[in-house]
């Protein structure tokens, strides 16, 4: 089992979550996380997505998270993140903070 894992993600925050600054509402970061999640699965660049519509600052770098151990994020996430293969995108994944689409990049 890894100890640490790189992964980008895409975060949709909404009114309410962890942290947020967001105006939409939960339904409407529901639905266009799944949009996402649909162009990335047609083969859409998610650095590209990442740089565009996610609320996490790291969206600027593509989504790059960089290298994080167990324990440094939350659990969903997490779990999520290291269950995933190198090169694979996680299904739409909740947590405190709203909405995200994992890739584990290394």
């Amino acid at each position: 089992m890894a100890d640490s894992v790189q992964a980008s993600h895409i975060l949709l925050m909404y009114a309410g979550s962890a942290r947020s600054t967001a105006s939409r509402s939960k339904e409407e970061a529901q639905k266009e996380i799944a949009r996402l999640a649909q162009e990335i699965g047609g083969g859409a660049d998610f650095a590209a997505l990442a740089r565009e519509h996610s609320d996490c600052p790291s969206g600027r770098s593509g989504g790059d998270l960089g290298r994080f151990g167990r324990g440094q994020m939350v659990g969903p996430f997490e779990d999520t993140a290291f269950g995933l293969e190198v090169g694979a995108t996680s299904d739409v994944v909740e947590t405190d903070f709203g909405y995200h689409l994992i890739q584990r990049t290394g």
